[in-house]
């Protein structure tokens, strides 16, 4: 299955033999048919090509939004907005993944739009199609919506949407599949997700619903407003038991982002940037020490991948974003707080006294992919208060603390070893002290604004879920950062605010991805701005 084509809507599938495990179809021609193929089998294979973004996010995302930092020349994309490591590659990866992963929740309701005792598993492939399909529209602007998965029709080029066109029409999708998702009919039954627990699912769609919503706060408050409080009407997550997360297996489809960071160069080098370690370090975050390490002594341990660091808060340090290992100007060393090499003799680790994302939560290669948490949730419910939205009677400081508290509650839930993990369960129960003396400051919206939006980046980012992490910082501002500009770099100087287009649509799709650069406001480029981020 790894060479089905974008917007294809899965026909090939359909002529190809499975196997007992989703993941790996073969190519026997008479092995099955649609009358017989289990569509269930594609939402799993959707949901894990969504949630297993890996190096499509650490490349790019995890360090524009300043979560991560690394000397290492790989991470020039996302550290100092400088071409390297499959630079045209990773630039159109989601592109490829997201639309493949809307393709096979498509086909799925293909299969099923007219059996009535599926029809739960339709609407939730509706939910599927929509979270993809916002992905796409929030990094690279204007993508192929209506006309999109349309191959099977004989649509070969689509056309591209406008991003406003976009967030109505899956506003209005979301909220037919939410509307006819019914608890007394059966669920899914290969779902990674929930389960198959159909009252989930509607609290996640209505929590994307809230998530869509707020990204258009710049641009239409009007309509963010009206969405957010249907959303909270139609019912929104609860508890972190809501989370939406995806199950990986070291067995059959591994966590990308953990095998990522395991290769050795990058299980040295990349680290929690100064930017977002100086920040928790500032209030004394009961979370650093559940979230970071420090590597024992010299290049030997930092590349021991079984050695547990030092979490001791006090001993956390952030790696600067911008600098290099290469001896010259930008060399680490050079910085005016670099702390020195770790280890003695030849056993050098040159960055080794920085933090790292701990190796017992974020490491595990059968590690959960969090889409969506309640902590998320009710940050975002806390924002609606704040803009004095009707969604309920609790008030924007109750659900920002329910929402601080709830983002190292996820943690437990990383990996089998992080629920009764020592550091998790200290930093659980010191939440309610932290939070009586670092209350949401309501003393302007402005204030309570920047803070709420400040432990969004905080929840994205200990859940590693950067994507996110940085489209809402591109949609609130919060934190306020302070761009990288290292030499030929590819920005000028500026945080990207978008993904250019993936590349072979040049030749694909020419006439199209050409009306659509036509309508960017700088072009082609990773500084130009769409629809919602004004």
């Amino acid at each position: 299955m790894k060479k089905i084509l974008v917007y294809i809507g899965l026909s090939a599938l359909l002529t190809q033999g499975c196997t007992s495990e989703f993941e790996q179809i073969n190519t026997d021609p008479n092995a099955t048919s649609a009358a017989v193929f289990n569509p269930n089998y594609l939402l799993s294979q959707s949901e894990s090509d969504y949630g297993n973004t890996g190096y499509s996010q650490l490349l790019f995302q995890s360090m524009w939004s300043q979560s991560l930092a690394s000397t290492f020349s790989y991470y020039g994309n996302g550290d100092k907005y400088l071409a390297s490591g499959s630079f045209i590659d990773y630039q159109g990866r989601l592109w490829g993944e997201n639309y493949r992963s809307a393709s096979l929740a498509y086909e799925m309701q293909n299969l099923v739009k007219d059996k009535p005792e599926l029809s739960n598993l339709y609407n939730v492939g509706a939910i599927m199609k929509v979270i993809n399909i916002a992905r796409l529209t929030d990094n690279y602007g204007d993508v192929p919506y209506t006309q999109a998965l349309m191959a099977k029709s004989g649509v070969a080029q689509p056309k591209y949407d406008t991003q406003q066109s976009i967030y109505t029409g899956m506003l209005t999708e979301l909220e037919t599949a939410l509307k006819n998702l019914d608890v007394n009919k059966a669920g899914p039954t290969a779902d990674l997700i929930y389960g198959g627990d159909v009252a989930k699912w509607k609290k996640f769609g209505y929590s994307l619903m809230l998530r869509l919503a707020m990204r258009m706060t710049k641009v239409d408050e009007a309509s963010a407003k009206t969405w957010a409080e249907k959303a909270y009407a139609g019912g929104v997550f609860t508890a972190v038991a809501d989370d939406a997360k995806v199950l990986t297996d070291v067995n059959t489809t591994s966590n990308a982002t953990s095998n990522a960071l395991r290769v050795a160069d990058d299980y040295r080098e990349v680290r929690w940037s100064k930017t977002f370690m100086d920040y928790l370090k500032s209030t004394n975050d009961p979370r650093i020490s559940a979230i970071a390490e420090v590597s024992l002594p010299g290049y030997a341990n930092n590349s021991n991948q079984n050695l547990a660091g030092d979490n001791t808060a006090s001993a956390q340090i952030g790696l600067p974003n911008g600098y290099d290992l290469n001896g010259g100007a930008t060399d680490i060393s050079k910085h005016p707080q670099y702390p020195g090499a770790s280890g003695t003799g030849t056993d050098i680790a040159g960055v080794g006294k920085y933090s790292r994302p701990r190796t017992a939560v974020y490491l595990d290669r059968s590690g959960v992919n969090f889409l969506l948490t309640y902590s998320e949730v009710e940050l975002y419910l806390a924002e609606a208060k704040v803009r004095g939205w009707n969604v309920g009677a609790v008030t924007a400081a109750q659900h920002y603390a329910n929402g601080v508290a709830a983002s190292v509650s996820s943690l437990t839930a990383f990996n089998t070893a992080t629920a009764s993990d020592a550091a998790i369960k200290a930093a659980i129960a010191a939440m309610p002290a932290y939070l009586a003396t670092n209350a949401l400051n309501t003393s302007s919206t402005t204030a309570s604004l920047k803070q709420i939006n400040e432990q969004i980046w905080v929840t994205t980012s200990i859940t590693f879920n950067f994507i996110e992490t940085w489209i809402n910082w591109k949609r609130s501002g919060y934190p306020v950062l302070t761009p990288v500009n290292f030499a030929n770099n590819f920005t000028g100087g500026v945080i990207p605010r978008r993904i250019p287009y993936k590349a072979s649509e040049s030749s694909t799709n020419p006439v199209n991805l050409n009306a659509a650069v036509g309508l960017l406001s700088g072009g082609n480029t990773f500084t130009a701005r769409t629809w919602w981020d004004k």
